[in-house]
């Protein structure tokens, strides 16, 4: 009897461990199984993109399709739909009539992928990189908090979700073969449409923010179109083109239409800057070269008043370059005064909107160019371009202005380099800012780009400390420029 009882056990036990191997081959990655072969026996290994690993390898696990989609130290390693700006087909690649091939060539001291496996990897991209039940990352949602970063230099713009500050889609812009440099991006009131306007275009294009697809555009005629400033009810905007001879497009965003120019010899002289206030009754356009902007009477839209404010006491208007050369306008939350930089001075100039007298001068770093504000706190933040840093390879700094009081509460500037574009994001505590690290003395980017030219890169300021979000610096495509947030 003790015999069998024994031989029983045994078996028993045999079954159990039977089991176990059989449950530790089921696929707990969440790729598709074709997908998973591929990354499982390359990527996903020790030493490399395992979850043990991943600190050692760009802060990026592939085990599973969820780690995937966390991105690295880097940000987003896939892009769905967009494997042309996927960095995990570049590093894959070994042929450069596929497009761009970086090196070390991934898999890590392996022989390269198949074609047949770069082709399932890049068909998958294509199709959204779904998982296994066919979910694609980051899927649309009304209520999804986004970003968009504009890149000059290929005519790309792409969406993070602010959760996570992940990139999650890339979207072209622009009609023309040429690069077309989508200089401003700005969403509207109502947070359903995106625009984008052009350096070298002729065009103001919508995109929806729900899922991104192109909504429409407007024919405004050659320009070198800088900035726009969209009515508070979402219905109206203006498009300045930044000429010695410039002139602003008045477009009609409901049944996107152009409506007329404002323009005729010596209106505007190189016009930049602009800001609507809530009420549509007044346009700001700042002058980029002298010592005033122009305050635009549109009580009756299509007989503007126009006048010049001089931004210094006693002076007359002038257009000498370096003077001041006020680059941006904002309103403060409640309207009763002005914010202007000025990147000859490297300060800002704040306004009484009232009565267009000067209130302060607050000086700020070198070559101050955008502003953001915050709703939740007092704080202009306030992007100074060439700001020279102690630190090796860093140029620039965002100073952050408490805008009551009109105190400078704080200087940012580690690991910037050649910041450009701001923007907040109150809801989720966050500041968004583009480095164009155009300069050949910027950071080395760590990939390339399909269109050729330096990368550049975003970084995170926490809206409640005031500190840099700590090592994390994503890589954008050529010269991003302009941040917009769609916030809810």
């Amino acid at each position: 009897m003790p015999k069998f009882i024994v031989f029983v056990s045994l078996i028993l036990i045999a079954l159990v461990s039977c089991k176990k191997d059989k449950s530790d081959e089921i696929d707990q990655s969440n790729y598709p199984a074709d997908i998973s072969k591929i990354i499982s026996t390359n990527c996903a290994v020790s030493g490399c993109h395992n979850q043990q690993s991943k600190l050692a390898a760009g802060g990026l696990s592939m085990e599973t399709w969820e780690q995937l989609f966390e991105g690295g130290s880097g940000g987003a390693t896939v892009i769905p739909y967009r494997p042309d700006q996927s960095w995990l087909m570049y590093y894959i690649n070994t042929d450069t009539n596929r497009g761009v091939a970086l090196t070390p060539t991934m898999p890590f001291n392996k022989p390269p992928l198949s074609d047949a496996d770069y082709n399932t990897l890049l068909a998958w991209i294509t199709s959204g990189a779904p998982d296994v039940n066919g979910k694609i990352p980051f899927p649309n949602d009304p209520d999804r908090q986004k970003f968009y970063v504009s890149s000059q230099g290929c005519d790309l713009v792409t969406a993070f979700d602010t959760k996570t500050l992940l990139a999650m889609r890339c979207i072209d812009v622009g009609k023309l073969p040429s690069i077309e440099v989508p200089h401003q991006l700005k969403v509207s009131p109502d947070g359903q449409y995106w625009y984008a306007c052009f350096v070298a275009g002729t065009v103001l294009q919508r995109f929806n923010t729900f899922d991104d697809s192109f909504a429409g555009e407007i024919e405004i005629g050659p320009g070198n179109w800088n900035t726009m400033a969209i009515s508070s009810d979402g219905t109206k905007a203006f498009v300045v083109d930044w000429d010695d001879e410039g002139k602003v497009a008045y477009v009609d965003l409901e049944q996107m239409q152009f409506i007329q120019y404002y323009q005729g010899s010596g209106l505007f002289t190189q016009p930049h800057g602009s800001w609507l206030n809530t009420a549509f009754t007044t346009l700001y356009v700042t002058s980029q070269y002298g010592n005033y902007i122009y305050k635009v009477d549109i009580t009756n839209p299509a007989f503007p008043d126009i006048e010049k404010v001089v931004l210094k006491p006693g002076q007359q208007p002038n257009n000498i370059q370096g003077t001041y050369d006020p680059h941006e306008i904002v309103l403060s939350p409640d309207e009763t005064k002005y914010f202007v930089t000025c990147q000859a001075s490297d300060e800002v100039r704040v306004m009484d909107a009232a009565t267009d007298t000067l209130i302060a001068v607050i000086p700020v770093g070198n070559y101050p160019l955008e502003m953001a504000v915050s709703l939740t706190k007092p704080y202009l933040f306030v992007v100074c371009e060439e700001d020279p840093c102690s630190e090796p390879v860093c140029k620039g700094s965002v100073y952050v202005i408490n805008y009551n009081d009109l105190s400078v509460i704080a200087s940012l500037q580690s690991g910037l380099f050649e910041p450009h574009g701001i923007a907040v994001d109150d809801g989720a505590a966050v500041v968004m800012v583009s480095n164009r690290n155009v300069n050949p003395s910027g950071p080395a980017p760590h990939h390339s780009s399909d269109c050729g030219g330096r990368n550049g890169f975003m970084k995170f300021i926490d809206l409640n400390t005031l500190e840099f979000i700590p090592d994390y610096r994503p890589e954008l495509s050529v010269d991003p420029y302009s941040v917009a947030a769609k916030v809810n």
